[in-house]
C-alpha cells in the first residue's frame, strides 16, 4: 500500500459528511487539510458543477485557494458566474492524472490519480480590494512578481471580471498511486505489468514578436503544473 493510501480511520481535519465519505476504494480517502490543500494547490482548472432549472450544469474554470477557500472566476456576462454567484449550492471538482497502470487482467487496469470534491455555497466577491487582493493571489500563484509588474485593472474590466469565493468546509481527497494490484491467480500471466507515469509541463517560453522585453523572466519557467 502507498503511504498516500494509508486508511484514515478517523477523519482528522474535515468532517466526513454524508457527501464527502468515500465508500469505493475508501483506503484512498483524505480528509486532512495537508492533503487537500496539496491537491487543490497542485491543479489550475476545476469542474463546477451545479443545478439550474432541475437541469444538471458544469462548467470547467480556473481556480485558486487562498487559506480555508477557494475561488475561481470568468466573465460576468457567463452563464455559470450570472447561476452561481447569488447563493446556488454547487460541488467543485478537481482531477489531477498522475499515471497509466497496466495490470495482469483487463479488470485491473487503472489510473494513478489525485482529486479533491468540495460542496458549499458560492457567493461573488463584491468588495472591490477583496476582489483586488482575490486576482493577484491568482496572478501571483502563476507567476510570482507579475502583478507588480502590470497596470493595474481598470473600473471597466474588474466589472467585467466576476471573482466567486466558496469556503472549505465540506470536502474530501481521494489518491492513487503505485503499481497494479492483481489477484493473485494472475499473478503468473505473462503479460507486462507497471505503470507510465504521466504529467504536465511546461515548455520554453515563446515571446510574442511584438514585446518590450525580449527575453522571459524567470517566473516563466517551471510554472506550478502539478
Amino acid at each position: 500500500m502507498s503511504p498516500l493510501e494509508t486508511p484514515n480511520a478517523e477523519p482528522t481535519d474535515y468532517p466526513a459528511t454524508e457527501r464527502t465519505r468515500v465508500r469505493r476504494a475508501n483506503t484512498r480517502a483524505h480528509y486532512d487539510r495537508e492533503t487537500v490543500h496539496a491537491v487543490l494547490d497542485a491543479g489550475l482548472q476545476c469542474a463546477v458543477g451545479y443545478v439550474f432549472d432541475s437541469a444538471p450544469y458544469v462548467t470547467w474554470t480556473a481556480y485558486w485557494r487562498h487559506g480555508e477557500r477557494l475561488y475561481w472566476h470568468g466573465s460576468s456576462a457567463s452563464r455559470m458566474i450570472k447561476r452561481t454567484q447569488g447563493g446556488v449550492p454547487v460541488c467543485v471538482s478537481v482531477g489531477l492524472l498522475d499515471g497509466v497502470v497496466f495490470a495482469r487482467s483487463g479488470f485491473h487496469h487503472t489510473f494513478n490519480y489525485r482529486s479533491v470534491v468540495a460542496y458549499g455555497t458560492a457567493h461573488a466577491v463584491t468588495d472591490r480590494d477583496e476582489k483586488l487582493a482575490a486576482l493577484k493571489a491568482f496572478t501571483e500563484r502563476l507567476a510570482p512578481g507579475r502583478w507588480d509588474e502590470l497596470r493595474p485593472p481598470t473600473d471597466q474590466e474588474l466589472k467585467a471580471t466576476a471573482v466567486l469565493s466558496m469556503p472549505l468546509t465540506e470536502v474530501a481527497a481521494k489518491v492513487r498511486q503505485g503499481g497494479p494490484k492483481d489477484d493473485a491467480e494472475d499473478m503468473d500471466a505473462p503479460v507486462w505489468a507497471g505503470y507510465v507515469p504521466v504529467g504536465l509541463v511546461d515548455g520554453a517560453p515563446v515571446t510574442d514578436p511584438d514585446s518590450h522585453v525580449p527575453t522571459p523572466p524567470a517566473y516563466t519557467h517551471g510554472l506550478p503544473l502539478g
